[in-house]
């Protein structure tokens, strides 16, 4: 199995953590980032290449623990996605202070949206982020638009932040029973 780093200049993750988790908000908040990956010897490096922030015309629907794109949207970020060639990684926040982990919620979210960019962009990898005051989890689907692995850690300048990894511990601890 692939290790998985997500690179991004420490403006650009400065930026993405004050939009994602304002004072001032209490529902969830969300952003896109565009990346190239190279891969050497089991390790794959997704690159930054551009960001943009949803505002609050991008959603259907969003509160403390819930939000939903609207369809024009999403067509824009897949559109974006194409012309430059990249892999999209989604970031949302869960604006409560507990330890991040994807809910159930984003769970359906990504059965639906995951296989579809993963069909529009060609089998191009799809990452996603869920930060929370305390910290992050990050998935990465890599082979496929089923079966996401683990985002082994963020590199911002020169620190390596390490994920909660609680997602996937609790999606296999349900598939279990």
């Amino acid at each position: 199995m692939d290790r998985i780093m997500l690179d991004l200049p420490e403006d650009v993750y400065r930026a993405l953590l004050e939009h994602l988790l304002r004072i001032d908000s209490l529902v969830e908040e969300a952003a896109f980032v565009f990346v190239h990956n190279t891969s050497d010897r089991g390790k794959v490096v997704f690159r930054f290449i551009e960001w943009f922030a949803v505002e609050p015309e991008g959603f259907v629907h969003r509160s403390e623990g819930y939000l939903e794109l609207t369809d024009i949207f999403r067509a824009q970020v897949i559109k974006r996605a194409h012309d430059l060639g990249a892999s999209i990684v989604e970031f949302h926040s869960h604006p409560y202070p507990c330890p991040a982990a994807f809910s159930q919620s984003d769970r359906s979210g990504f059965d639906e949206f995951v296989p579809h960019v993963w069909w529009r962009l060609k089998s191009k990898p799809y990452l996603a982020v869920v930060v929370s005051p305390l910290d992050f989890d990050g998935l990465a689907w890599l082979s496929n638009p089923k079966t996401p692995q683990l985002l082994d850690s963020i590199k911002v300048g020169k620190r390596l932040l390490r994920p909660t990894g609680l997602t996937l511990h609790q999606w296999e601890a349900a598939d279990e029973r």
